[in-house]
């Protein structure tokens, strides 16, 4: 996987994380560094921890499905593309507050990254090296999430539905791709 690839699958992935911290920044009277820090950890984080979650996962079942492992990167691509643009393009408000317990964050860095849960799945399918992919996760989803909480603090919500469309057809151009280049036609 090259370093491009690598980049734009942390950006796209980023972008769920991104688009709820914006929402967090618009929530919060008075955007705090300490705030912005709490929630862009919580983010980058789960967003790195989850890839590897389902890197251990596909390893163990890699072997079974060697022959149709293209398809199953590509599928699991295109859905988590499409689940993106799909939630990007609801008009209904989500209810996010400016509370950044434990519990809370928590669970909306788990919702958050369950996508990259299954790109570490693919990871493993393709054989990739995680752990240059897991620190680019990370830290791109790290810094896009405290700058979300501050742009999201500062401007209104239109930001966030952008932002998960184009994360959708970056991951679904991805997928095409690992598809294209192992029917060889790259």
């Amino acid at each position: 996987m090259s370093f491009l690839e690598i980049i734009l699958i942390s950006i796209s992935l980023a972008m769920d994380a991104f688009a709820v911290a914006v929402c967090k920044g618009m929530a919060m009277k008075n955007s705090s560094t300490k705030k912005g820090i709490i929630v862009a950890l919580y983010f980058g984080i789960f967003q790195a921890l989850m890839p590897f979650i389902g890197y251990m996962l596909g390893i163990r079942f890699e072997k079974a499905i060697n022959s149709i492992d293209h398809w199953i990167a590509f599928a699991l691509l295109a859905i988590i593309g499409i689940n993106m643009i799909k939630e990007s393009l609801k008009k209904d408000e989500e209810n996010i507050n400016d509370d950044i317990t434990f519990k809370t964050m928590f669970f909306l860095a788990i919702a958050t990254s369950i996508d990259a849960l299954a790109i570490g799945v693919t990871f493993a399918f393709l054989k990739v090296v995680i752990y240059k992919p897991l620190l680019f996760i990370g830290i791109i989803t790290f810094i896009l999430s405290w700058i979300g909480v501050i742009i999201g603090n500062r401007f209104e919500n239109k930001l966030k539905n952008k932002a998960e469309t184009i994360g959708g057809i970056i991951l679904i151009l991805m997928g095409l791709k690992i598809l294209l280049d192992h029917l060889g036609v790259f």
